[in-house]
């Protein structure tokens, strides 16, 4: 059978958010260890929890919700890859070593796919608008990335956010590729069918083609 990567982030109580952003909590409101017939739970977190897509109304202001987002974007073929840069602004010369011939999605691992899942990267490698523009010129529909943001940690503008909109490339975010060699799989990430939100956790996967 093909392998299969997780390559989400678990949720938890533990897990860190964006400064200033919901964390994550649950609360039982009823047990089976107290008498109830079932064990029930109620959630509560960001709508960009963890590992998640960005709805372009986190952006934009009349910008679609994730139960409006293009499904096959989210589907398909991707090329996973490492590159090497620590901090500063990520431009195509990062992927000169790389094979990238028909890609459709392209997925970066950086350093912080090893952070812990409870400590909270700043000083990360961020994409540039020059990036954005390589993918759009090589017909990539779906930028995924381990970081944060697809912006500058400080950025006030989100002008990736925004070029990526522009040439109608989705986008993912704080994925983890610990453990996943570089390579063509398939992406399975869907977005929940929410309204009105400006993002939506999923559960990413990549499966050996």
């Amino acid at each position: 059978m093909p392998r299969i990567y997780d390559i989400s982030r678990t949720i938890s109580t533990t897990l860190a958010v964006w400064p200033g952003d919901m964390p994550f909590s649950i609360q039982h409101v009823a047990r089976l260890s107290e008498g109830a017939a079932v064990n029930l739970t109620t959630i509560a977190l960001s709508a960009r929890t963890g590992t998640h897509a960005d709805a372009p109304y986190h952006y934009t202001v009349v910008g679609e919700h994730p139960a409006e987002l293009p499904l096959q974007s989210y589907l398909g073929s991707a090329h996973a890859v490492t590159i090497t840069r620590q901090h500063g602004g990520i431009i195509p010369e990062d992927f000169a070593k790389h094979d990238l011939a028909g890609m459709e999605r392209l997925l970066i691992h950086t350093w912080v796919s090893l952070w812990p899942d409870d400590r909270w990267p700043e000083d990360f490698p961020y994409p540039t608008i020059e990036l954005i523009d390589w993918l759009a010129a090589h017909g990539v529909r779906l930028f995924g990335v381990d970081l944060p943001s697809v912006d500058r940690f400080d950025s006030k503008d989100l002008e990736c956010h925004h070029r990526l909109y522009e040439h109608g490339i989705v986008n993912l975010e704080s994925l983890k590729f610990s453990g996943v060699p570089d390579g063509v799989y398939e992406l399975i990430a869907l977005p929940l069918k929410i309204a009105g939100a400006c993002g939506s956790p999923l559960r990413a996967i990549l499966r050996e083609i």
